[in-house]
């Protein structure tokens, strides 16, 4: 259970800061800026909770190590229940912020909303929305599992693994506001209802198959030349 709780206060922090700033100072912060929030939050919860749970925080993360066998699937499923629900407080906690400042609510603020069309950037289509989520979810999840099953790196792991999510971000960003987590996508969904709700599967499904295709990868290319 203790490791469970971790991951819903990982998520917790990772949504509410992450989604936070891309929703209440994004045009402040600017695409750098936010994915900073989503690649430090990852940095701070890593050396708090990594020992405990490994910091998942992110069902597409766990998904992979459950394909690695380095999770079973009890514990699998109870990770993304409880990463869900961290991420369904941690908008909350934005939601309630943001009606107490004059901003505009959460129809101006978007709650870090991911999306395509028209609710993207440069109006990226469904089909470059998923494929995009599918490449940049393989790339997070392949370092993941790399960095972490490698001894000689797993001490600086936590860092890696946050600036490989800043950087998938600097990509992402513009195209769909940059998922590569379920947890955190269907939260503000959920919250906002139509289109953003509409549109969540995209943000599911692209992550979920994309920790596949790395899991796959690691496993049975890169996996014994890492580990040695």
């Amino acid at each position: 259970m203790k490791r469970y709780i971790c991951e819903l206060i990982g998520t917790l922090t990772l949504v509410l800061f992450g989604c936070g700033s891309a929703a209440i100072a994004g045009q402040t912060l600017g695409t750098l800026g936010i994915a900073l929030a989503f690649g430090l939050s990852i940095i701070a919860m890593a050396y708090v909770i990594g020992d405990t749970s490994g910091c998942h925080i992110n069902p597409a993360v766990s998904l992979g190590c459950l394909i690695d066998g380095r999770m079973n699937v009890k514990d699998f499923i109870c990770y993304v229940i409880f990463q869900c629900i961290g991420g369904l407080i941690g908008i909350g906690i934005l939601y309630f912020l943001i009606t107490q400042a004059d901003i505009g609510g959460i129809a101006a603020t978007g709650l870090g909303a991911n999306g395509y069309g028209a609710a993207s950037s440069i109006g990226i289509s469904m089909i470059g929305a998923l494929v995009t989520e599918i490449i940049l979810t393989a790339v997070f999840v392949f370092t993941i599992l790399g960095v972490t099953g490698n001894k000689k790196t797993s001490g600086i792991a936590g860092i890696v693994i946050g600036l490989t999510l800043t950087f998938v971000h600097i990509m992402g960003i513009p195209i769909t506001g940059t998922s590569v987590n379920p947890a955190r996508s269907l939260a503000p969904a959920l919250f906002l209802g139509g289109e953003p709700l509409s549109q969540v599967w995209v943000f599911i499904v692209g992550p979920l198959v994309g920790a596949v295709i790395a899991a796959l990868i690691y496993k049975f290319i890169a996996k014994e030349a890492i580990e040695g």
